[in-house]
């Protein structure tokens, strides 16, 4: 959820003189959010500790826009995670690791972007996300793994996003490799529409990451799919996939609003882990998910819900019995202000089937509970893990 309070800096002296040209406006804003986490199981221990960002990722950031005339105007961003916990920055040494970029827009034409950002598949599919009500920490779907949370950004890229055109908006996306002698490695691209109308709306997207090393292999820090310190997309879910040549998502997404107090959302998903030449596995690995989210606003101050989202693979690489996770999610927040809340979140995630192990040649072991976004390093050493977590969040 985003929550964004706008502070109009004043502009230069130096700038005075275009007031009679162009209106511009610098927002800060950004979000503070820690809470204690309780988890049963955590490499065979349970688990009591403070953790960040997980109503809302952590982050500072800057937007800029300066009106050029006939409708048009520059705009910018500038955005870094952090964490409030011990004050580091949350990607070590990436300033605006969440986002960077500039362009121009214009309400008939549309809007281009180049920089740091966030492909049309997650912003169109967005409205309609798990993580909408159920937060990423605990809610995403398995390690994110279809990127319906907001891990993924892709640097070095061009962006378009078109009006809304009778509820259609459409958005597309290319990221160059830049590596010599090639277009596609390293190279990333999507393209994503969706249609709002009423009570009722759906998206649908697709996404591909290319590896810019020759058939696959270690992922390479020049691919605009690295996340500063690692491959986007690798997780304890997929980690015996990293040396895929190629990822890619398509996506479904959309939910009904029956009332002020009910809305449902629902998505699917199709992930697919591409081998190369040089990869660990040999067959394409595939993980399909769908999820459903009731959420429940009955009064002002209140907001609940609950989800459910079902995670499986597919047989390849040698693994006969596919990797499968289930997951239940409660939510139940309470707005102090329009600015700060208190939350409380619980998860239960029961995994079954094997996966493959990091940096292997078809090494299959059984799986391990790792409720959504929970770090590889705090998954269960049993099927089952449960997660609860009391936070507050701030928004400014």
């Amino acid at each position: 959820m985003k929550m964004k309070k706008t502070l109009v800096a004043a502009l230069p002296l130096s700038l005075a003189a275009m007031g009679a040209y162009a209106q511009s406006s610098v927002t800060l804003y950004g979000i503070v959010d820690t809470g204690i986490e309780y988890l049963n199981n955590s490499k065979g221990h349970s688990f009591v500790g403070m953790n960040e960002g997980i109503w809302g990722g952590e982050r500072f950031g800057l937007k800029g826009r300066e009106d050029l005339g006939g409708g048009t105007a520059a705009i910018f961003e500038l955005e870094n995670g952090f964490n409030a916990d011990n004050g580091a920055m949350q990607k070590a040494g990436v300033m605006f690791n969440r986002s960077s970029w500039v362009g121009l827009t214009n309400d008939q034409y549309g809007t281009v972007t180049a920089g740091r950002q966030y492909t049309p598949y997650y912003n169109l599919l967005a409205p309609w996300s798990p993580t909408n009500w159920l937060t990423g920490a605990l809610g995403a779907h398995p390690g994110d793994i279809d990127n319906l949370d907001t891990d993924y950004r892709v640097s070095n890229s061009v962006a378009y996003k078109s009006p809304t055109y009778r509820g259609f908006t459409f958005g597309a996306l290319y990221a160059f490799g830049g590596q010599p002698g090639s277009v596609s490695l390293g190279q990333s691209w999507s393209l994503a529409a969706n249609y709002k109308m009423g009570a009722g709306g759906i998206g649908i997207g697709y996404e591909r990451f290319n590896n810019a090393t020759e058939g696959g292999g270690a992922w390479s820090a020049s691919s605009t799919a690295y996340s500063g310190t690692g491959e986007q997309g690798n997780t304890g879910i997929t980690a015996g996939y990293q040396t895929a040549a190629a990822q890619s998502r398509l996506a479904v997404t959309g939910g009904w609003q029956f009332s002020e107090q009910f809305d449902v959302s629902a998505s699917y998903s199709n992930v697919q882990y591409i081998a190369g030449a040089n990869s660990l596995f040999r067959n394409t690995a595939i993980f399909n998910t769908a999820g459903l989210v009731l959420h429940y606003h009955p009064a002002t101050v209140w907001d609940l819900a609950a989800g459910y989202a079902y995670t499986r693979g597919t047989r390849a690489n040698g693994i006969t019995s596919p990797a499968s996770y289930s997951q239940f999610n409660l939510t139940q927040l309470y707005s102090l202000s329009k600015r700060t809340r208190i939350y409380a979140l619980e998860a239960f995630q029961r995994a079954n089937g094997q996966t493959l192990i990091a940096n292997s040649a078809g090494t299959a072991v059984a799986v391990g509970g790792a409720v959504a976004n929970i770090a590889e390093a705090n998954s269960s050493s049993n099927r089952n893990q449960i997660a609860v977590t009391v936070g507050i969040n701030h928004a400014f």
